[in-house]
Order: structure tokens, then sequence, then C-alpha cells
């Protein structure tokens, strides 16, 4: 009797398959990343091992040498190993379970998250998106040992300014050494020597281990001693002692920039990959408070009803019908554009729809008989929500939670647009967008790569928002 191709059992060996090949291909992925970036993997744990050592030591002192640029590296070192080995283990057990050839259990035999799993596993399309989702904020985590460039670089603009992408320039390699931006410490000590040794591996991570500085050219010709360069209109000579290599051989290298490159002539791609972790990163903790907030809200007034109950909702509907939009200029203008108001903005302007539907889902789970059995057997209220209310209110949170992070990094990246966001130079999608708006026709490449990428990760949530919410559903499980 042949198996219907079409049956839940071989959609989700299927699935399994393909998601067992996207588990080996990740792993190798990394596992390149880490080869490559071998260096930059060992100086980034061995600055975090300084930097600990040097807080234990003088915790008060050399709180200037700890900056955001060699935080990230840290945040990438420590994703990089901790995925790897995730997906080591994941990829091991599933080819054991592969090797025994279990048979699929039956629902019967299963908890509730692993029906749904098994339900989430079944929606291919979900499973897609959300590797996409899983390589983009791979991407923003991993942004310092991915980006071919610094996202700030505007290095000789006259020549890199406007480049189209897939250009390719030549750059000159001088002796001259890129300027330290903390000077070292002077003096003798165990403090002195850490806060020395934590400066030069953050120059080294800055610079990704290209100590020397150097300029682009649109060409360059050798006579005698000397170089000759042309910079768009402007000509300069340089003699061969100050550049690298061996007589006029290795003087000059070249850069290729893949996505091309802005008006300051940083590069496009550089830019987009920083830009994914301010988007992304506002995303999560915007919709991860203000999901939090809902929660408790919602599971507050259903529960406790009366007077609670009126002067939240009566809270919610007021907040319901101003404008959010409205609100969150307002703010801003009062209170300035960081990232972290954004986030708290965002976070507190976002929640009165969560607290709805938890009420809302509350207000039916009280009356139930356990809730009942709770309150005769004399637990607590808190107990009761936290341990019998929150968890069965999870689903619709759930949902909302998946389906609302496009919207706030479309917001986020409306809020940018308007320069009413993430100030430049920190780059994000909507203040790149708005950057090249306005030579949209000629350099269309500056505001359509991170377009793109706005546009798939919102895609991405929505679709995953739409697997989750079927495979919860005990009504689309099939």
């Amino acid at each position: 009797m042949k198996t219907d191709s079409s049956t839940p059992s071989s959609l989700l060996k299927r699935n399994s398959g393909g998601g067992t090949l996207f588990l080996l291909i990740a792993f190798i992925a990394f596992l390149l990343i880490l080869l490559i970036q071998a260096d930059l993997v060992l100086i980034s744990f061995r600055s975090l091992f300084t930097a600990i050592a040097l807080v234990i030591s003088a915790p008060e002192a050399y709180l200037e040498i700890f900056t955001i640029e060699i935080l990230e590296f840290w945040i990438a070192a420590i994703y990089l190993i901790a995925v790897l080995i995730g997906l080591g283990i994941i990829a091991r057990k599933s080819f054991r379970k592969k090797a025994r050839k279990q048979p699929l259990k039956s629902p019967d035999e299963l908890s509730l998250s692993k029906i749904s799993l098994r339900a989430f596993m079944r929606h291919t399309i979900a499973l897609y998106a959300s590797a996409i989702i899983f390589v983009l904020y791979s991407a923003a985590f991993l942004a310092p040992f991915i980006a071919p460039f610094s996202p700030y670089d505007q290095q000789d603009f006259l020549v890199t300014a406007y480049q189209p992408p897939l250009s390719q320039l030549e750059a000159l390699v001088l002796r001259q050494p890129k300027n330290l931006m903390i000077p070292l410490q002077q003096g003798s000590g165990t403090t002195i020597n850490l806060a020395n040794s934590l400066i030069s591996d953050f120059q080294l991570l800055k610079t990704r281990n290209e100590p020397n500085a150097i300029r682009f050219v649109n060409e360059y010709r050798i006579e005698g001693n000397s170089v000759i360069y042309r910079q768009g209109i402007r000509t300069k000579t340089i003699t061969l002692g100050e550049l690298t290599g061996n007589g006029i051989n290795n003087i000059a290298v070249k850069r290729t920039f893949i996505l091309g490159t802005d008006q300051y002539g940083r590069d496009i791609l550089s830019r987009v990959i920083y830009g994914s972790k301010i988007s992304l990163s506002i995303g999560f903790l915007v919709v991860l408070i203000s999901v939090t907030l809902g929660t408790v809200i919602g599971v507050t007034s259903g529960y406790f009803g009366g007077w609670i109950d009126a002067f939240m909702m009566r809270i919610v509907d007021i907040l319901i019908a101003f404008p959010a939009l409205f609100l969150i200029l307002i703010i801003i203008a009062t209170f300035g554009n960081s990232i972290y108001l954004i986030v708290i903005t965002l976070s507190f302007t976002g929640w009165m729809g969560v607290a709805r539907i938890v009420r809302s889902q509350v207000l039916s789970l009280k009356e139930q008989e356990f809730i009942l059995a709770a309150k005769s057997l004399g637990l607590s209220s808190m107990r009761i929500i936290f341990r019998h209310l929150a968890p069965n209110t999870l689903t619709p949170v759930i949902i909302a939670a998946t389906l609302r992070i496009g919207s706030i990094i479309l917001t986020e990246a409306g809020l940018s647009f308007l320069g009413l966001g993430v100030q430049p130079p920190t780059p994000s999608w909507g203040n790149i967008i708005n950057e090249g708006r306005d030579s949209l026709l000629n350099y269309w490449w500056i505001s359509t790569f991170p377009g793109v990428a706005i546009l798939t990760t919102v895609v991405c949530f929505n679709l995953i928002g739409d697997g989750v919410r079927d495979a919860l559903d005990p009504r689309m499980r099939g």
C-alpha cells in the first residue's frame, strides 16, 4: 500500500530532513567564520578576560576603555562559539535519531508543547522564514566579524563616493599606522599593564588586524622613487618609502564594495549589516517589554475585576484612542531621540492590544474548575496568577508577539527615515534609506538594499506569526 506524500507524517519527515540539512549548512558556515576570523575571535576572548581582570583589580578606573565597539566584539565571539556548540548538539541528536530510525510518537504520547512544535514543523513556509530570521539575527550578532569595512569609515570619498555594487577600487597601503583611539597608560604595575593590554587588543579589533592606513586612488603610476596617484580631480605624489611592499611590489591592494557606497564613501553592505543590529534589537526589545507589560496588566485586570479592572481598562481605552504616532512624536520632540528613549516610547505605546487579549482570556479562565479548585485550596492570588492563569494565556501572547515584531521594525524605520529615530552616523535601516532618498534615481543602491532588508524581515516575521498561530490553534492542526 502506497503512502500519500501529502500526509502530515510524510510532511514532518520531509521538513525534518530539510531542517537537518539547514543545521549542517549553518554549522559549516559558522565554522568557516570561526576559521577565517580565528585571530579576531581569540583577541576578543583575550580582551574579555583582560577586562574582567581589570574590573576585579580596579573597578573604579579606566571606564573609558569599555566602549560599545569592543563590547560588540565580545558579544560576537560568545555568540559564535555558543551557536557552534548548540548546532553541534542539535545535529548530533538529529543524526542519532535517524540512525535509530525511531517511529514517530502518536499525539497522545506527546505534551502540548511538542504537539505544537510538530504542527509548526509541518508549516514549510514558516520554517523557511525562521531560517531567514536566524540568518539575519546571526548577521547582526556577528557584524564585527563579517562586515568587510567599518560602517563609519569616510575614507577618500573623492574616490569611494557613489560607487555602484561590485565596484573594485585600488588602495595604496601606507607604512603609517592607524591612529590609536585611546592612548596607552603611563606607569607600571598590574593594573596599568592590564589596561595597556586591553587598549592594544582594542586597536587590533578596531583595525581588524589591518594596522596600516590605506589611501584609495583612481589610478597610480610609479616614476623613479615616487608614486603619482589621482583622487578625483586631485593629483598627488608620495615616495615609495612611505608605502609598504618591496620596491614596486605589493604597494597597493584591491577592495571590493559588494553593495556599493554612499555619498560619503561608506560601504553599504557594512552599514546594512550593522544597521540590522539596531533595527532587529529594537524590534525584539520593544516586543519583549510591551508584551510583558501587557500581560501583567491584562492578567491583573481580568483576575481582580471591580474598580481595578475599570481603572486599568479606561487607561487602555484612552491610550488606544490617542494616536500612537502623534504620542511618539511628542515624546521624542520633548525628551530627544536616543535609542533608549525610542525603545521605551515604542514599548509603552504598544502594550494595550496585548492587555485586552490577555484580559479576555483571564475572564474566561478564572471561571474554570481548576481555578475554582485552586481558590478552594487556599492558594494565594499571586500563585494562581503565575502558576495557573499566566501560562494558559501564552498562546495569544506568543502569536501577538511574533506578529508585532514586524510592525515595530517598520515603525522604527519610519521614525529613522523622518530623522526622529536613530541618528547618523549610527546606521539603521531607516536612516540609510533616508540618506539615499534624494539620489534614488541615480544612485538607487543606497536605499534599495536596506529597503529589501526591511521587507524581507517584516514578511518573514509575519509568516512565522502565521505558522505559530496555526500550530497553537487546535482547529488548524488537522
